[in-house]
């Protein structure tokens, strides 16, 4: 006989997702223990246990969660009928207004994929993949006809602007939706009048 799920399944995996990226975003991946989880989250570590086998668990559902919900976010931007400059600006807006809440989720990324196996890396590595690929093609419009085919350039602008919104991230971490937005505005700016002059040259 199949075992029933408990109504408050969804809530209670929730619940120790959080604490545990609380945890180890404060702690450390490789030294936060499952009893400072279950003491963060307010519940024993036995159910902990009754829901990851282990810590490695632990940290591939949260990373996975957080990516997933991420990339879907950011691949479900209406693009259609924007020029290219507000489609950048629109796209940049999403992910600042994502990270916001979610400070633990994006510190334990560095330190904690390594920690998993090659096959854990490669799923969140491609939802990773998927966001790049989208920025990517943004800028393409923008800068083509000063990069033309050159991948390495594009490359060098894409992951700048991850730069710049890490950088946010790290620096402006209580930051409020408008100052998140204007923030885009800021780096949509740069490129539209940075990297096109650039090129030029």
């Amino acid at each position: 006989m199949a075992r029933t799920i408990a109504k408050d399944h969804d809530e209670k995996r929730r619940l120790i997702l959080k604490a545990a990226a609380k945890v180890f975003a404060r702690d450390g991946v490789a030294r936060a223990s499952m009893n400072e989880v279950a003491k963060t989250g307010g519940i024993s570590k036995a159910n902990i246990y009754h829901y990851y086998a282990s810590k490695s668990a632990l940290l591939f559902d949260i990373l996975e969660a957080y990516l997933c919900s991420l990339r879907d976010r950011i691949l479900q931007v209406p693009q259609s009928d924007l020029d290219d400059a507000t489609k950048l600006m629109c796209v940049l807006e999403e992910y600042l207004l994502a990270y916001e809440g979610m400070d633990h989720e994006h510190k334990i990324q560095i330190e904690g994929l390594p920690l998993l196996t090659e096959d854990q890396q490669e799923i969140l590595k491609g939802y990773q993949r998927d966001m790049v690929a989208m920025v990517s093609d943004v800028l393409r419009t923008i800068v083509a006809e000063h990069i033309a085919n050159d991948k390495r350039a594009l490359h060098s602008v894409t992951m700048s602007i991850f730069g710049m919104l890490n950088w946010y991230y790290v620096w402006q971490p209580k930051a409020d939706a408008a100052s998140r937005k204007d923030y885009a505005k800021t780096i949509t700016h740069l490129i539209i009048f940075g990297a096109s002059k650039q090129f030029q040259n």
